[in-house]
């Protein structure tokens, strides 16, 4: 394998950024509007290695699952 695949093999496993270039912050939830992260995961991103990128997009889960819980009721 060469350095030029092994770079290239990163790149395809990488987590991707949940970023949806919707960057304001809500200040009553303390999440980003966008991407429903808080100030320190969005910060942090870079930083995180795979794992805890993961641990981000699992708890967005179920963030997602109470913002359309919360409109849907707004909306009713």
């Amino acid at each position: 394998m060469t350095a030029g695949t092994a770079a290239s093999q990163d790149v395809v496993t990488s987590v991707p950024s949940p970023c949806i270039n919707v960057c304001r912050m809500d200040d009553a939830t303390g999440l980003c509007e966008g991407c429903l992260r808080t100030i320190d995961e969005v910060s942090g991103w870079a930083t995180y290695d795979d794992a805890s990128k993961r641990a981000v997009w699992d708890l967005l889960e179920g963030r997602h699952v109470q913002w359309l819980a919360q409109h849907q009721q707004a909306r009713a």
